[in-house]
This record gives structure tokens, sequence and C-alpha cells, in this order.
């Protein structure tokens, strides 16, 4: 197991749960959590509902709001591992580097030493890797600059000027976040995104009292959650029903939260999106629009053709004197297994296969790549609901195959070329009259979509639930 996250542990749980016992799970970091152990920037937390964004098969009576932050979810894996037994699985402070198949096992290459695997699963997630644009003169900035996910709790914003270059999902949590600390800040916006109410509330403890003595009560929540969320879903699709009117909503409950909390028109002219509701995610934030309304928040719209010593330089020419430049800019999501050499049947690369953009049959495995499957991988991620609902679909998939391996249905399997191939085609066709192929997001590789799936959580899961074997072939 490569990661040592949300899916690669509930992968190795699952691969238990099997009978599959001989699991090391490989983590390059000195502890487990993915991107919940990364992003500890001021205000991290999840948008979606506590209740749904935790494994089905250890659900947590005791979060402490629906929107729970990143140090809760951070404890609930670490805690979880722990009682589960997950944490003896984990190997940290090892990089892999090199997949190579010798035809007839894996050889795992990391910086600390190599491995020999029947199979391999890399869980290496789609937001693991921080991008930073490559903007003339980054290196010359003479303050501190680093990215949301590499947080330095060592830099003391109190008091400075702070650029945040970027508006996804992560400066909308830490542009409130830090606003009260700094003395004023410039946001740079490329693309103004939608943002809506998030529904947060600390839950009392009647709540706690109830989900502990009743679990059907969470388990009702968790439910409930599940059917908003593929209501969202279904409004996604090109073809569904509930398209219209559902955006119709959500795009009335944004104009009226855009004007609550920004009074002045011309700030509200600026953070108007050009692009079609649900194009690119959609965000929660409840502080987002009023912390751009503060005296001391500047919001631009320019582009940044350039960054100096002193500040931040815009296509208008003006050089905008900041103290502290930090990147919102997200993470290399189309870049699969992009630091990792993967060689598999006849030495072929897999960075070669996958030249055009990723694909993989249901997001886990490529002809030419026995016994290697992906979590989180090409097509997987969601607009909307809980990742984690699609990683453990996944993993259930994967140890169906890893029993069949050990039962003796062939030493190494693989996807037939021509399912790979038509899974690939139905994919795009689908996702090519969708809402994402409307505009540029980071949902797409050039002119492919190879991160989203493009319908509901259930149709996944059913797809996932048995293993068609008859897709598999023998490799060798």
């Amino acid at each position: 197991m490569i990661g040592a996250g949300f899916g690669g542990l509930g992968a190795a749980h699952a691969l238990r749960e099997a009978g599959i016992t001989d699991v090391t799970v490989l983590e390059r970091a000195d502890a487990v959590g993915g991107v919940w152990r990364e992003n500890t920037y001021p205000g991290a937390a999840c948008d979606v509902p506590s209740p749904l964004y935790s494994w089905s098969w250890a659900t947590n009576p005791d979060w402490s709001r629906r929107y729970s932050a990143q140090p809760e979810i951070l404890s609930y894996i670490e805690r979880t591992a722990a009682d589960r037994g997950l944490l003896d699985l984990v190997r940290t402070g090892s990089t892999v580097t090199g997949l190579t198949w010798d035809g007839s096992c894996w050889r795992v290459t990391t910086t600390t030493g190599s491995y020999d695997a029947d199979v391999v699963v890399a869980a290496v997630g789609q937001l693991s890797e921080p991008v930073v644009p490559d903007i003339a003169g980054a290196e010359t900035f003479a303050g501190p600059a680093f990215h949301s996910a590499e947080w330095r709790h060592d830099v003391d914003l109190d008091g400075k000027r702070v650029a945040v270059i970027g508006t996804g999902a992560s400066a909308v949590q830490l542009v409130p976040g830090i606003v009260d600390e700094v003395a004023a800040m410039t946001v740079f916006q490329r693309s103004a995104p939608y943002v809506v109410v998030r529904p947060d509330r600390r839950y009392s403890p009647l709540h706690h009292r109830l989900f502990r003595r009743f679990p059907a009560v969470l388990a009702a929540e968790r439910r409930a959650t599940y059917e908003l969320t593929e209501l969202f879903n279904r409004a996604l699709e090109g073809t569904s029903l509930v398209k219209r009117p559902l955006m119709a909503a959500i795009k009335a409950v944004w104009r009226l939260h855009l004007r609550r909390g920004v009074p002045d028109p011309e700030l509200r002219r600026r953070l108007v999106p050009d692009y079609p509701l649900g194009c690119k995610r959609l965000l929660f934030s409840n502080d987002w629009y009023p912390a751009l309304a503060r005296d001391h928040v500047d919001v631009v719209s320019e582009r940044v053709t350039g960054i100096e010593p002193t500040g931040v330089r815009t296509a208008d020419g003006r050089l905008h004197a900041v103290d502290v430049l930090i990147w919102g800019t997200g993470f290399a999501a189309t870049d699969y297994l992009g630091r990792i050499d993967v060689r598999g049947v006849d030495d072929v690369s897999l960075r070669d296969v996958w030249a055009d953009g990723a694909r993989a049959h249901l997001g886990l495995t490529v002809p030419g790549f026995p016994n290697l499957f992906c979590v989180y991988g090409p097509n997987t991620n969601l607009g909307g609901s809980s990742i984690i609902q699609m990683l453990e679909a996944q993993a259930g998939w994967i140890a169906q195959v890893a029993r069949g391996i050990a039962d003796g249905r062939g030493p190494a399997l693989a996807v037939r070329r021509e399912v790979w191939l038509a899974y690939d085609e139905e994919m795009q066709s689908r996702l090519g009259s969708g809402i994402w192929s409307h505009c540029d997001s980071w949902y797409r590789d050039g002119a492919r979509i190879t991160t989203n799936w493009p319908g509901q959580v259930a149709e996944y899961q059913r797809r996932l639930a048995r293993v068609d074997w008859a897709e598999l072939e023998r490799v060798g």
C-alpha cells in the first residue's frame, strides 16, 4: 500500500477483512493522515458533513460539529487506525520512487529500501502534490512564501501585509482564518468561485447522547446527508431532470449570500463568476464574503505577471507591496502517480500510457500493469458528496481481486485492453455532455476530464460491488 490517508488505510482494512494479512503500508511522511496531516492552515476544515465524511465501519458519535475542522478529522484517522490495528502495518518515512514488474511480482523501490509485493495499491490521492505556478521572479521574493498545504507556522502574520494568490477551496478557508491577524491582505483572483452558506452548527451534549445510545440516529443523519449530496450529484449529470430547478435554487442562495456578505456593489461585481454554476467546485463558507469586504482587504482581478522582492506585479503595471506571500493555488490533481516511475509488462512506462491523460478501468486498473490498483484514481473524484464512499467501494473491489489471486484465480491479473478502452470511451462521452465540459478547471488535463466521476455515488458502488472476472485476464 502506498499512502496512509483515508484511501490507503481504508484499503488496508478491507484487505484484512478479506483475510489478506500480509499488508505493508508505505507512507512518505512521519505519520498517518494524508491530506488531513498536511493541510494545517488556519481554518482548514471539511466541506462535507462529518457523519458522512467518515468510514462506514467506524462511524463517530463524538464529532464536535457538523463540519469538522482539520485537527478533529486527523485525530479521528489516527484514533481509528490505532483502534483497528492499522498503525502496526504502516512504515513511515518511506517515499516510493519506483514500481517495476519483474514478471512475477512488483519490485517496490523506496528511499529506505526495496520490497517485493504480489499486489500494489497506490493510494497517493489526487490532492497530495501542491502546485506553485511558474511566475517570473517568484524566487526573488524577499519575504516568506509558502503554499497553503505547506503552512509555515513559524511565520508571524501579525501586522504583516499578506498576499494570497488563488481563490479555491483552501483560500476560501484560510483567508477568513487569518484576516483578523494581518495588517493588510491582497487576494489575487484569477476566477471568482461560487460560494454558498455552510449550514454548520456545534453538536450539543444531547446530540452526543443520542448518537451514542441510539446508533440508528447517527445512521439516519448519515443517510439523509448522503441522499442530499446524491441530489446534487444528479444535478451535475448532463441529463438530470433535477438539474435546472436545483441549480436555479443554489444560484439564488449564492446571490443572496453574496449580497448579504458584500455591501459594496463594485466588489460584488468582481466576485461574480464568469462560468456556469457547477462547472468548477462549489465552495461552502459563511466567512469568505464578509472577509473580502473588510476595509483592510483588497481583491485584485488583474492577472499576476510577476513577483518582485517587495511584492506582486499585475498586468495593469501595478506593484502590490506585501511582506508575506501565500500560494492558494491547489494541487497537481491530474498528475496521477507523477513522482513514481511505474514500469509494467515489457518495461512499459505508465507515464507513456497516460501521456494523453490518465485513464483506468473503474478508476482502478490499467492493462499491462497486473496486480496494480489505484485508490482515488482517474475519474473517481466527486463534484458533490463524500469521497470516502468512493474509496470504500474501491477498497472492497480490490480486496475481492486480492482474495481471488490468493485463492488461485491466477498469480497476476490485469484488465483486458478492450474493457479498459470501452470504459474510458464511456467516461469521456458522459463527461462531455456534463457541466464540467463548459469551463477550464483542475478537473481537466488538456481536452480530457481525468479527475471526476460522471454519475452518482450509488451507481459507482453498484458497479464495484462484485468483481466481473470476465473483465480481467491472466498475465504471464
